[in-house]
């Protein structure tokens, strides 16, 4: 299973060809994985990084670009986990426009933190792995 969301590409987000300016995807796809907390933990993204104080930085990111999205498009984003490891999280994004043509696809990869010792890395507590099981790739 997969989390699903949309969001319009606003005048703010594009360049002066009228697309989507590249770093505007990293910036909907941290939109998209912050929604994706509600859908699998039930709680916002707020409630993991300040009353559980777990944080998720990002450590490596790939990404390709396959079309581009333009002002005026709908961003639909496919988010998924490719793993789930002891201490990191293996994110899949796909973002496709509204006629269903993929735009932007990336691995990103986030490692789960203390957030009172940004630097330490912890374990992903077991709540919250099984929480997640809801959109890892099968």
């Amino acid at each position: 299973m997969v989390f699903t969301s949309s969001r319009r590409i606003d005048f703010p987000m594009v360049d002066l060809a009228g697309i989507a300016y590249y770093p505007r995807f990293w910036d909907l796809a941290h939109r998209f994985y912050e929604e994706s907390w509600e859908y699998t933990c039930e709680m916002h993204y707020n409630v993991i990084l300040s009353k559980y104080r777990i944080g998720f930085p990002l450590i490596h990111s790939e990404a390709t670009f396959h079309n581009p999205l333009k002002y005026g498009d709908t961003a639909h984003c496919k988010l998924s986990i490719k793993e789930i490891g002891n201490t990191s999280i293996k994110w899949y994004y796909e973002i496709l426009n509204q006629d269903n043509i993929l735009c932007w696809s990336a691995t990103q990869t986030t490692v789960c933190t203390d957030m009172n010792s940004i630097t330490k890395k912890i374990t992903v507590p077991d709540w919250m792995r099984e929480s997640l099981r809801k959109i890892v790739e099968k």
